[in-house]
């Protein structure tokens, strides 16, 4: 069924030729992969990356704007991003679960995490300096997230699938929450709009980097499209996010710091390079917050590290027998 499995993270499949004709026609004719059901070891392999990164990428997603639920302006705004955190790790669990059903174990994820093996989105390697910060996050960050997920929640892995049709659901109010906050500080005060526009300028590089490298350069898109783990290239994402809030930005009247963006004929977009090689050093560690984000993370798994061993140890003074 897992193939022979050398160590946690080494999973070693004879991909039969058969079995990878009928696995083939099985995800052509539209059909859903279930754990058990036979698999080849690069599916497997790019599913746990892919889920692993999505899941790391929920939890240090919540890190920016939750620094900002002691300072948020009023009562009602603090309660909605105490809830939208709250959402977002509760995502990241949903993934670990998914990811867990191809062999990987929970802990192993974390710990490749903390060690910086695995990676996480770029955008949450930036900080979140003004209020506005986490209206722009909140609109235009999860606005990308959804084009994604909601074309990958069609895809081939059932497990994956399940978990991102309950998290776009979450997303959706995330977003409308982001929105309604960035609409208020572009129709206030001239502060507030400057404040905004600022995040908006800041932001607006990460949310393109957010898709990943243009297609020409992505080097998983061919195969993960085939075989419906990815539904949409990266360009193509980036593509449909243009489409969709270009437009609701400059109803805001708010600039978009690309002078070079527009629409094409053919329904592609020109826009400025957005400079690929900070990408690559963000995601390989050397990015504005990398350091604090993954040493935040450290702290939490080192200071909860008493109540899993608790939960674990059933002579534990802290775990209260069963009735």
């Amino acid at each position: 069924m897992y193939g022979n499995i050398i160590s946690n993270t080494e999973i070693i499949v004879d991909d039969d030729p058969v079995k990878l004709q009928e696995f083939e026609s099985r995800i052509a004719s539209g059909d859903k992969i279930e754990p058990k059901d036979w698999m080849p070891s690069e599916y497997r392999k790019q599913l746990i990356r892919m889920i692993e990164q999505h899941a790391h990428s929920e939890i240090i997603g919540a890190l920016p704007e939750g620094t900002w639920i002691t300072r948020a302006p009023g009562f009602r705004r603090k309660l909605a991003l105490m809830a939208k955190v709250q959402d977002e790790v509760g995502h990241a669990q949903l993934l670990y679960s998914a990811a867990e059903t191809l062999g990987k174990p929970r802990e192993e994820m974390i710990n490749d995490l903390i060690s910086g093996k695995s990676k996480y989105s770029n955008v949450f390697n930036y900080p979140a300096k003004t209020w506005a910060d986490t209206a722009v996050i909140g609109w235009l960050i999860d606005a990308a997230a959804i084009v994604n997920q909601l074309a990958n929640a069609k895809g081939s892995y059932g497990p994956y699938c399940r978990a991102l049709e309950r998290i776009c659901y979450e997303e959706s109010f995330h977003l409308k929450q982001g929105h309604d906050n960035s609409v208020f500080l572009a129709t206030g005060t001239p502060k507030q709009r400057e404040m905004v526009q600022d995040a908006l300028n800041r932001w607006w590089k990460p949310v393109i980097h957010f898709f990943g490298p243009p297609d020409s350069e992505s080097v998983h898109s061919e195969k993960l499209i085939k075989w419906k783990v990815k539904m949409m290239s990266n360009d193509q994402m980036r593509f449909s996010f243009f489409d969709m809030y270009v437009p609701k930005i400059l109803e805001l009247g708010l600039t978009i710091p690309d002078e070079e963006l527009k629409r094409n004929e053919d329904g592609t977009w020109n826009y400025s390079d957005p400079d690929w090689e900070e990408f690559k050093r963000v995601i390989k560690g050397d990015g504005p917050c990398n350091k604090e984000r993954l040493a935040v993370r450290r702290m939490a798994e080192e200071r909860g590290r008493w109540v899993r061993q608790a939960l674990l140890d059933k002579n534990s003074k802290y775990v209260t027998p069963l009735a």
